[in-house]
């Protein structure tokens, strides 16, 4: 995968090329000290991972995303933590908080080169939907996916992969088509990169939910009333009657 690194601060750049050579699979094309920089160059040549610091001179990270008219995968790396909500509503890849270690950044890239193979080389169809399950097709198979065996489901772009306990799939429809066939009464948008199964929720804080698994997924500003309304107020108000 070709990658970019994109923050002003040059000792930053340059421990993250060390770990991007941790990683055989990424092929480094350059550094940039601006984001601006680092649009004159995307724009004639392709890159498919950036690694982007959030707070820089001119341009954000988070604005330079948003100037962005295709969708690579992004991995934020800041020493700033209160952006994380903001930038999983942008649909980034990962966060990563410096000083950055290594096993976590290939957690990180080795999950975003998961997504970029499956993209290519497993892509389901949401097929036949009943009370309890549905069924995904893929090339001449069914296989049945349980509403009770599902985790969440994260958007990525014109793809959604559905996480399960037994496994994960990529099916190639966006997240709001996907969620318009499935059953409100079960799952629940809570960002606009993700979907929960509201069984699995185990704990809920300001910006974000715990399920089951142990998945830390995003609760975005503008999903919370509802989320509330819907999982706080309606279910616990239920299971109390």
């Amino acid at each position: 995968m070709r990658c970019i690194v994109v923050d002003d601060e040059p000792l930053a750049r340059e421990g993250m090329e060390l770990l991007i050579k941790e990683a055989s699979f990424l092929e480094h094309l350059g550094s940039f000290g601006s984001a601006t920089a680092a649009l004159d160059f995307i724009t004639s040549n392709e890159v498919d991972l950036i690694f982007l610091d959030i707070e820089m001179p001119g341009m954000s990270g988070l604005d330079f995303i948003k100037t962005l008219n295709y969708q690579p995968f992004i991995i934020l790396t800041t020493a700033y933590p209160q952006y994380a909500l903001e930038a999983f509503e942008l649909q980034v890849s990962d966060y990563l908080v410096k000083p950055i270690r290594s096993e976590r950044f290939l957690k990180a890239v080795y999950r975003v080169k998961e997504i970029n193979d499956l993209k290519f080389t497993s892509t389901y169809e949401l097929e036949k939907i009943e009370d309890e399950h549905f069924f995904i097709r893929y090339e001449r198979k069914f296989l049945k996916l349980f509403y009770k065996d599902i985790l969440y489901i994260n958007g990525l772009k014109d793809y959604v992969m559905i996480y399960t306990k037994h496994g994960k799939y990529i099916t190639a429809m966006n997240l709001k088509t996907t969620l318009s066939q499935l059953p409100d009464s079960i799952f629940i948008r809570t960002s606009k990169s993700y979907a929960i199964n509201m069984n699995m929720i185990k704990s809920v804080d300001i910006d974000f939910i715990n399920l089951e698994d142990g998945s830390e997924i995003p609760l975005g500003n503008s999903y919370k009333e509802h989320f509330k309304k819907v999982v706080i107020e309606g279910r616990l108000v239920d299971r109390n009657k």
